[in-house]
């Protein structure tokens, strides 16, 4: 495992120079990338030039977001992005980076729990075939919280052995985005972790709940840097990654007040990126 950098998940702004200045800057090991962006530099620079900037970098790229949108009722705008998905796929193949990852709503208002699975299965399948090609992995992020589902017609999949049910209908190379938050929403266990291939568990995402709120009323933010309450295990969690083999990108989605609140982007990196080392420690990991 090692921590990466995503620096909108923490509200920074950079391009790939930038922010790979910032990860090292920060003590990360990774990068999230821009699929778009990586695909038009290799078109235009070639790829060795952009493997040159990861590697004076000593930066890993880590993964990218799945730049299809597959929400949409319109077959013709989900069919257009398909069409571009090869050549993006093939792009973060060039430089090592084959994991992307999206979330998906955990309730409906039309479709009832069955309708809804046949219809994500029959919207992600296309999806992770193409991918699958390219040598890449689909990590899929359920949302755990009672708060988001609550009050909704039909609820849909919102723990991670549903999740990993899901992802198994749709294709082998199908896994989960991983955030600690909804693992800890969804009551499941580092027993759940433990059972999980380390294949199937695509990418990672880590912060902390709030203190003194009770989890049943707690909204999808605003979150806290990882480690900084100690409400989720967080410990326990990267221990049980660790265990089963683990050896993707762990990512901070702190949706954090205290970084909202710093204007300067270096320190930002610099508190997220104490944040990591301090779980790191904890958990014992090198």
């Amino acid at each position: 495992m090692y921590r990466c950098l995503s620096p909108g998940a923490i509200g920074v702004k950079a391009d790939l120079e930038e922010g790979l200045r910032l990860a090292k800057l920060g003590g990360f090991g990774g990068l999230e990338v821009g699929i778009g962006d990586i695909a038009r530099r290799i078109d235009e620079q070639g790829q060795s030039a952009v493997l040159d900037l990861f590697r004076e970098a000593e930066i890993l790229p880590g993964a990218w977001g799945l730049p299809v949108d597959w929400r949409t009722p319109d077959e013709s705008k989900f069919e257009a992005d398909l069409e571009k998905l090869p050549r993006l796929a093939a792009a973060g193949a060039a430089i090592g980076c084959t994991r992307t990852a999206t979330w998906f709503m955990s309730f409906s208002d039309e479709r009832n729990y069955e309708e809804n699975t046949e219809w994500h299965v029959r919207r992600f399948s296309p999806i992770a075939r193409i991918l699958a090609d390219h040598g890449c992995s689909l990590g899929l992020e359920f949302l755990g919280p009672k708060t988001i589902y609550d009050g909704h017609h039909y609820e849909f999949v919102h723990d991670m052995n549903a999740a990993l049910d899901l992802a198994g209908r749709i294709g082998p190379n199908v896994g989960l985005l991983l955030d600690c938050w909804h693992w800890y929403h969804a009551e499941n266990t580092t027993g759940d972790i433990r059972k999980t291939s380390p294949d199937k568990i695509v990418y990672v995402h880590v912060n902390d709940a709030p203190a003194g709120r009770p989890k049943e009323e707690m909204k999808d933010s605003p979150r806290c840097l990882p480690g900084e309450t100690g409400v989720i295990d967080i410990t326990a969690f990267l221990q049980a990654l660790q265990e089963i083999g683990y050896d993707g990108p762990v990512t901070p989605e702190p949706f954090s007040e205290t970084l909202k609140n710093t204007d300067s982007q270096e320190e930002k990196v610099r508190i997220t990126g104490a944040s990591m080392k301090k779980i790191w420690r904890q958990a014992g990991l090198s």
